[in-house]
């Protein structure tokens, strides 16, 4: 009852939205898929799309093999092991909103912190958010730092089931840390990759935070992920229905490329 009040219910009723035109106040107007019709003719749009797969790609370069990296490591540390564990969690547990602000002040470019600490070798400023170039890597690099704590808590939790005779044999028969690694860890967290890097793309899709503090979506529209383009829709164009028919899109594209990234790797899974 209280799952479908506050989850099933705001789905149905967003999906109804994006049929209609309403200010929330005035009785809505059925409108049908005039509201989808202005999306798809909306330039913007499809700038929206490529930077928040760009957002995606970059992040699964960037932050999906580095929280695998520290579990793996940081299970090997017998020394200090649970400093390590509230150190690398520790940005997690932050406000986001706090930490994408101190972010934003290591990326200033007149008083930043890596322009300070560059600048000490001769190198240069640089506008980390104001170039379309930097903009979106610098918010990966954010994104990355910020969850790549509960992630390797996970990892670390399923590496704890790897039987321990499997690393000694391994080391038995001479095999490198880095074969231990590839032919005992990996094929142990295989099941937990899999999920995790499901998880991970829908959340980057769902970007939100980083844009809308560090650049609003800048410069020149390069970092407007589609939550961000749905805000704008809501709450500065007051167009609610396009709003929502852009959420219901965005649903449906997830529930999509989920459905088919669970059959592409179910045999992978079960082997």
């Amino acid at each position: 009852m209280v799952f479908g009040l506050f989850a099933w219910w705001p789905i149905a009723r967003s999906l109804l939205l994006s049929f209609q035109q309403t200010n929330l106040v005035d009785p809505a107007e059925w409108v049908g898929l005039d509201n989808f019709t202005k999306l798809f003719d909306d330039p913007l749009l499809w700038i929206t799309l490529r930077n928040t797969t760009w957002f995606v790609v970059l992040a699964l370069i960037m932050g999906f093999p580095l929280p695998v990296l520290l579990a793996v490591v940081m299970s090997e540390v017998r020394r200090f092991g649970g400093l390590f564990r509230v150190l690398v969690y520790l940005p997690v547990v932050m406000p986001p909103v706090v930490a994408v602000l101190m972010w934003k002040w290591f990326y200033d470019s007149d008083f930043g912190l890596f322009n300070q600490l560059l600048g000490t070798v001769g190198l240069g400023p640089y506008p980390w958010l104001q170039d379309t170039t930097t903009a979106m890597p610098s918010l990966v690099l954010e994104a990355t730092w910020a969850s790549a704590g509960s992630t390797v808590l996970i990892y670390l939790a399923a590496l704890a089931s790897v039987p321990t005779e499997l690393y000694e044999a391994a080391e038995l028969d001479g095999a490198s840390i880095l074969r231990r690694v590839w032919h005992v860890t990996l094929p142990h967290l295989r099941g937990v990759l899999l999920v995790m890097l499901l998880l991970q793309i829908i959340g980057t899709f769902r970007v939100f935070t980083e844009p809308f503090v560090l650049t609003d979506g800048g410069p020149e529209d390069s970092t407007v992920p589609v939550l961000l383009l749905i805000y704008r829709y809501a709450f500065i164009y007051g167009d609610y229905g396009a709003a929502a028919a852009l959420g219901v899109l965005l649903a449906v594209l997830l529930g999509v490329l989920s459905a088919i990234y669970l059959r592409l790797t179910r045999r992978w899974a079960e082997s």
